[in-house]
């Protein structure tokens, strides 16, 4: 128990996707306008990464292991990750309209945000079992919502602030993650 919360608080606050391994760039960086909005994605996230991660370990160790073809396992985890953020896309247009129209874009960007695909390929290079490779993934996920929801928060914060001229738009936002990222290099010394 306690080496799953070792990769749980690994995965969510030291190796943390987007501030330490920058996967994730693209929805981090257009959902953290609003807090609400980049709180949905975070949910969208934690769904898709957690879920996607225990359908690559089983796929990858029962049927790719088995028939010696893993070399085919990044293209068959892109078409899971595929499949199932077409699921979640179903699943926020039946429950929740507005959510799905805040989200807009980003939503079908999950199928191709590299932190999804990260995860599950770090969960089979570093052989985790199948309940560390769902703990891992949450963790990751976690992480991301985090990072996502900070953002968010210190972006709605700016709007109120007098920024110069040449760091307003994008170059502050990305002062403001390289900051977090640094703050969240402190966690390192947890573990």
């Amino acid at each position: 128990m306690a080496d799953l919360l070792k990769i749980a608080i690994a995965a969510a606050m030291i190796n943390n996707v987007v501030l330490s391994q920058f996967l994730g760039l693209c929805p981090f960086i257009g959902v953290s306008k609003k807090t609400k909005t980049a709180a949905g994605m975070g949910a969208a996230v934690i769904f898709v990464i957690t879920i996607a991660s225990a359908l690559t370990h089983i796929v990858y160790y029962q049927i790719l292991d088995r028939l010696n073809i893993e070399y085919l396992e990044t293209i068959v985890f892109i078409l899971l990750i595929a499949a199932l953020v077409q699921f979640v896309e179903m699943v926020l247009k039946k429950m929740s309209p507005p959510l799905y129209s805040a989200l807009g874009v980003y939503l079908p960007l999950i199928t191709t945000n590299c932190a999804v695909l990260g995860v599950a390929i770090t969960n089979i290079s570093d052989s985790y079992t199948f309940v560390q490779s769902v703990v891992n993934g949450l963790g990751t996920a976690i992480g991301f919502t985090i990072a996502i929801v900070i953002l968010a928060g210190l972006r709605e914060k700016m709007e109120y602030n007098d920024v110069p001229e040449s760091f307003k738009g994008t170059p502050i936002i990305l002062l403001t993650a390289g900051l977090m990222a640094m703050a969240f290099s402190g966690f390192a010394g947890l573990l």
